[in-house]
């Protein structure tokens, strides 16, 4: 048994998806369209070729969207997909950051920089001192 694809519900979907409120599609469509007819229009199983090719020119989606999707098959497909580990992805990765040793780990970098700041300033003084008694 074929199930029929809902070309209006398609349209529906794909622009709400693009976040395209009922009012802008009409729009887009020309002075003659409107909110309550795009709303009409997206309750048809089956939408003329024309009509579909001004609404995928004003979604910028293809016409074969809106006449081949089919919700329940992209849900069977992500379902069947994704909830299983079989493609490696791991959905609770587990990050092994101790807080603690970052923060140990920072304490000893400021640690190394601040002895190097004194052996600087330390070469600086002598090289001061050494300048003071050439004269």
């Amino acid at each position: 048994m074929e199930q029929k694809i809902h070309q209006g519900r398609n349209i529906k979907r794909f622009r709400e998806m693009l976040g395209i409120k009922q009012e802008a599609l009409a729009f887009d469509l020309g002075n003659e369209w409107n909110q309550k007819k795009i709303s009409i229009l997206e309750q048809k199983d089956v939408i003329e070729d024309g009509l579909l090719k001004q609404i995928s020119s004003a979604l910028r989606i293809p016409v074969e969207a809106f006449q081949n999707f089919d919700e329940e098959q992209a849900v069977n497909i992500i379902s069947n997909t994704f909830n299983d580990q079989s493609n490696g992805y791991n959905y609770y990765p587990t990050f092994n950051v101790n807080p603690v040793e970052k923060w140990i780990e920072a304490l000893e970098e400021i640690k190394r920089l601040n002895l190097e700041l004194l052996k600087s300033k330390d070469e600086h003084i002598k090289a001061l001192e050494k300048l003071l008694n050439m004269k």
